[in-house]
């Protein structure tokens, strides 16, 4: 049985209460082009759905029985949440309970924890373009600031693999939503720097540089390793990425 490839931070794995993961394509039991695809919403034979998310949760020690699940919408809404369940019309779930794995589902949309291990408080924000543009990152820290006392200057953020600037052709009717200075143009087309634009408003926020960690990886253009719905649209699984504050009883 093949493992699942699975994508880590180097700045989260810092904390030794927190344990994060997100899958790729890899590892998977699904037919091609499916292959490690964790949503029943694209197709997939829901049997081999339920393996894959066998092994990826199993590999991480999570509880597949016990995720926080956003029905993700492109929205701003953020939720707070202390039990397991499918929460609908959400974008983004914060928690200060243990043991409660928040899940993010990814095929080019930008998936961003926010922790603050002092407060114990956690986040987890699907940001694709719509989200971004509404701020959905920046509501986020302003709920964990006014709702849990954290500062941002303490908070850590990691910005997972997303769809990079190299390959996120948008037209200008996206573009007009966002800053110069997050847009690339090449050929006459416009390019959106997702990560970029959410980078500013954690900054803006007043998260410290030194505490924000941005993958490299672009979902487009790294067809050996992940999904991509811009890619392959109908074709495209679907990733997860996991965040979790662990508990005494599952240290």
């Amino acid at each position: 049985m093949s493992r699942p490839h699975i994508i880590s931070s180097q700045l989260l794995s810092q904390f030794r209460t927190l344990r994060y993961g997100m899958s790729t394509r890899k590892g998977g039991t699904s037919p091609e082009p499916f292959g490690m695809n964790l949503s029943f919403r694209v197709g997939d034979d829901r049997k081999c759905v339920e393996e894959n998310r066998r092994r990826f949760f199993g590999s991480l020690g999570v509880d597949p029985q016990r995720l926080a699940v956003p029905h993700q919408c492109h929205s701003d809404n953020i939720l707070f949440v202390t039990h397991p369940g499918e929460y609908d019309s959400c974008d983004g779930l914060l928690t200060i309970a243990p043991n409660l794995p928040l899940v993010i589902t990814v095929a080019d949309c930008l998936p961003v924890v926010l922790f603050d291990s002092g407060k114990g408080v956690l986040g987890h924000v699907h940001a694709g373009w719509r989200g971004t543009a509404a701020s959905i990152v920046r509501k986020a820290v302003t709920m964990m600031s006014n709702d849990f006392g954290s500062s941002p200057g303490t908070m850590v953020a990691y910005l997972g693999p997303s769809a990079g600037v190299c390959c996120y052709e948008v037209g200008e009717e996206v573009a007009d939503r966002f800053l110069p200075s997050q847009l690339e143009t090449r050929d006459g087309k416009l390019f959106l720097d997702l990560k970029k634009a959410n980078m500013d408003q954690l900054l803006e926020c007043g998260l410290q540089l030194r505490n924000i960690e941005v993958s490299t990886f672009c979902t487009i253009c790294t067809p050996e390793l992940f999904h991509s719905y811009r890619r392959n649209r109908d074709k495209s699984g679907r990733m997860m990425a996991v965040v979790n504050i662990v508990g005494n009883e599952a240290v």
